[in-house]
């Protein structure tokens, strides 16, 4: 076991991949030179040289269609949007060729494109630098959606990503990059957890704490939290937006009774809403109580002094747990 951070982590699967396949090429803005924003491919352009990482002009849109080019071709791009905010150029090509050119062929052309996209807020940055845009891939059948939440599982699961036929979405939280973990370097990577598999993280049996990304952090810390008040929450990192792995979450939810999930992304409409949605279909009957959503506010995220008013924090979280286990807190009547 090696100890990196989330984004080395990152960068030594992107460096196993290119290793394994000489298909693998890399495009985006700065990620040769510089090593990009984040220096997520610092080292990369000279080891594999500038034919297979690729600095692009400032062409969301372009980049993406240079990929499905490519990708056609029978390569497998990986694209670097530089921020979460930058990906809206870029939607139209993700939309209505990444996620359609496989079944509208009826499987004749593969779109193996990985587009890699730093995301969501809590670094103090500027607008469009910290959105939370997972919902408008969620709703676009076709794509795979993966958002990680720690060193280990980000360095398989973007070499799975890269590996895979289907179009990806990789969301990386970018307020976790330099948080450290182990990371298994050498485990073969047919041995490691299928990509949409939904991960236990914490084992509980009062409530399930259902989210992902950097708010799995924030779950762990409130299932330790609510543990000092006699309450066991069992908390479940998603991995996978789009499939999500319902066998997992309906199997807690079976158990507890009881339900909150969390994102950072605004409340309406959000992946949220559509996993309370499927736990009542599936879960209906071992319900004890409505299950509750803890998100961003219905807002264009605030500037960075106002942000921490904005993320769904510790108390937001207790409080909805209190809610569910129909204890008095500070937001009875309103949603958490």
């Amino acid at each position: 076991m090696t100890e990196l951070t989330l984004g080395k982590a990152l960068g030594a699967g992107l460096r196993q991949a290119m290793r394994d396949d000489d298909k693998v090429v890399l495009l985006g803005e700065d990620i040769g030179k510089l090593g990009g924003v984040f220096r997520i491919t610092d080292g990369l352009l000279d080891e594999f040289g500038a034919k297979r990482v690729i600095d692009t002009p400032l062409a969301e849109s372009g980049i993406v269609g240079t990929a499905v080019g490519l990708a056609f071709r029978g390569y497998r791009p990986v694209v670097e949007i530089q921020f979460d905010g930058f990906v809206y150029p870029a939607f139209d090509q993700i939309v209505a060729q990444v996620a359609k050119l496989h079944y509208r062929t009826q499987g004749r052309v593969r779109m193996p494109i990985t587009i890699r996209i730093p995301w969501a807020g809590g670094i103090g940055a500027a607008e469009h630098h910290s959105e939370s845009p997972e919902a408008y891939f969620v709703h676009t059948a076709g794509l795979r959606v993966i958002a990680v939440s720690n060193p280990e599982d980000a360095y398989r699961s973007l070499r799975q990503a890269i590996a895979s036929d289907d179009p990806v979405i990789f969301f990386e939280p970018k307020r976790l990059y330099h948080h450290k973990g182990e990371v298994d370097l050498d485990a073969p990577l047919a041995d490691a957890p299928p990509m949409g598999l939904a991960r236990v993280v914490r084992e509980g049996t009062d409530a399930t704490l259902i989210t992902y990304g950097a708010m799995v952090s924030t779950a762990l810390q409130a299932a330790e939290a609510a543990e000092d008040d006699g309450n066991s929450i069992e908390v479940i990192d998603l991995r996978s937006l789009s499939p999500i792995d319902y066998d997992s979450v309906a199997a807690s939810v079976r158990k507890t009774g009881r339900v909150v999930v969390a994102h950072e992304a605004s409340r309406e409409a959000g992946v949220a809403a559509e996993v309370i949605a499927s736990i009542t279909e599936r879960c209906f009957e071992y319900l004890e109580s409505a299950p509750l959503r803890v998100t961003g506010h219905d807002i264009p995220y605030p500037p960075a002094k106002l942000e921490k008013y904005h993320l769904p924090d510790l108390d937001r979280l207790l409080d909805a747990v209190d809610r569910v286990l129909d204890r008095p807190n500070s937001l009875t009547g309103a949603e958490a």
